[in-house]
């Protein structure tokens, strides 16, 4: 894809996905929208073993926006990085088609490992502010990811993972659509675990009252 596809296609995504933009002018302050111009040019240089200048303008990138993305990642069509700031990305991260990132997400190694050492990361999935996926391993497609999220092991396919550590608490077959990407309709497993907790102590509540009900009219009925 040439560069000037190439930039009409971001601008779409950003259009398309953030409702806070209201003429495409908007587009070109976007943090995102010049993080990936930044990131497309040092990925082509990286490719051709240019290292340092491809980290010069990736760090000159990152110091405007806010946002980090080695030039060695691999991001597919239909990236899009919400607000940004803090956002992180590997350099031997893989990104498939049509993600979406909020601000401060982590996609890094454990720092321990050698050559493939960053997550990959399948297509159509969305990864909510705060969240960390660390290590060498992968994120299903149709997935979701929620906020504050730290994600050390293999996401299945149509997953949604919450807590620390992510936990799968939702799994589902059919491709989810983008504009349920969101980061707000997802289950709480602490919640369900409470309600479930109240539901069964005013089980047993109800239990012993009806137990001492029974031994008091067995009282009553044993007296003289």
């Amino acid at each position: 894809m040439g560069l000037i596809s190439r930039i009409k296609q971001e601008i779409a995504i950003i259009k398309q996905r953030d409702p806070a933009i209201h003429s495409p002018m908007e587009v070109f302050l976007y943090p995102s929208f010049k993080a990936m111009l930044h990131y497309r040019l040092a990925h082509r240089l990286y490719k051709k073993n240019h290292y340092f200048l491809a980290r010069y303008i990736s760090q000159r990138g990152s110091r405007k926006t806010g946002i980090e993305i080695h030039p060695g990642a691999q991001i597919g069509d239909g990236f899009f990085i919400d607000h940004g700031h803090g956002v992180i990305i590997g350099e031997t991260t893989i990104i498939g088609n049509n993600v979406t990132l909020y601000q401060g997400v982590t996609l890094g190694g454990t720092g321990k490992e050698q050559g493939k050492r960053h997550p990959t990361i399948g297509d159509n999935v969305m990864i909510s502010a705060g969240a960390k996926v660390l290590g060498s391993f992968t994120i299903g497609d149709n997935s979701k990811i929620g906020a504050g999220s730290v994600v050390l092991g293999e996401v299945p396919k149509g997953s949604t993972v919450v807590g620390v550590p992510g936990i799968i608490v939702k799994r589902v077959c059919e491709k989810t659509p983008q504009e349920e990407m969101n980061q707000t309709d997802l289950p709480d497993p602490v919640r369900e675990d409470i309600q479930n907790l109240q539901r069964a102590n005013t089980e047993l509540i109800n239990r012993v009252l009806e137990l001492e009900k029974q031994m008091r009219l067995l009282g009553k009925n044993e007296r003289p």
